[in-house]
């Protein structure tokens, strides 16, 4: 199949290392990817901050980049959200834009639910020798998701997952929330963190490059050896 990547913000500038997984997990289950350069932010930080038509604007950049039929992964449920949910919503009674946008939110789809939902693909090859726990996302819920990454998870060779307590508790990232709140997302992220040792993971694995950033940048502060690792870093391990 052929397919198209939609690195996102965050994915490019903070985490390149899990878009490069995602790209040979795919090749390595014999799909084509194409990487549209022209590619920029989804607008998510826009739409989030009350911006709707600069947002907007960012979208319509974003439907004529990824113009075309093929399906467009994104290894990021908070962007897959944007595009699949609100982009719609943005363009709703447009007449020119609102058909293009729901057109681009049925090719979208968030890698797990890709891997899971639509090829039917549990078992990847992976390996990892260890304990594996997760972060479920946020946005995930918004996607109607919800065990694909657990599943994917249990078919790595060598990993025996760790269920999370609070498994679906937001990390506090929120994107700019954590800028503009820091003393209460702090808070958030303390008490998953804590969840997080409880578990005694030598791994934790999310979808999100916001979350594993927030999560992982405490686990810094904290002095954790605990490693973080975006799914698809996990998938591409053998």
């Amino acid at each position: 199949m052929q397919l198209s990547l939609m690195i996102t913000c965050l994915g490019d500038v903070l985490r390149p290392e899990a878009g490069q997984a995602t790209v040979r997990l795919l090749r390595r289950l014999g799909h084509e990817i194409d990487f549209p350069q022209a590619q920029t932010c989804c607008g998510q930080p826009l739409f989030n901050s009350g911006f709707h038509d600069l947002a907007r604007e960012q979208a319509k950049y974003t439907l004529r980049v990824f113009a075309g039929d093929r399906p467009v992964i994104v290894p990021s449920g908070s962007c897959a959200a944007m595009v699949k949910v609100e982009y719609p919503l943005l363009f709703a009674g447009d007449p020119e834009w609102e058909p293009r946008a729901r057109e681009l939110a049925e090719r979208t789809c968030e890698l797990s639910d890709f891997m899971v939902n639509r090829l039917g693909v549990l078992d990847v090859g992976a390996r990892f020798e260890g304990r594996v726990t997760y972060h479920f996302a946020c946005h995930l819920r918004g996607l109607g998701q919800s065990d694909e990454a657990v599943r994917l998870i249990q078919h790595v060779a060598g990993a025996t997952y760790v269920p999370l307590t609070n498994i679906d508790q937001c990390c506090g990232f929120g994107g700019s929330f954590a800028v503009r709140y820091p003393e209460i997302s702090t808070a958030i992220v303390s008490e998953k963190t804590r969840c997080i040792a409880q578990t005694q993971a030598d791994a934790l694995v999310s979808t999100d490059a916001g979350c594993l950033m927030n999560i992982g940048g405490r686990l810094r502060r904290e002095g954790s050896a605990l490693r973080v690792m975006h799914l698809a870093e996990l998938l591409d391990s053998t």
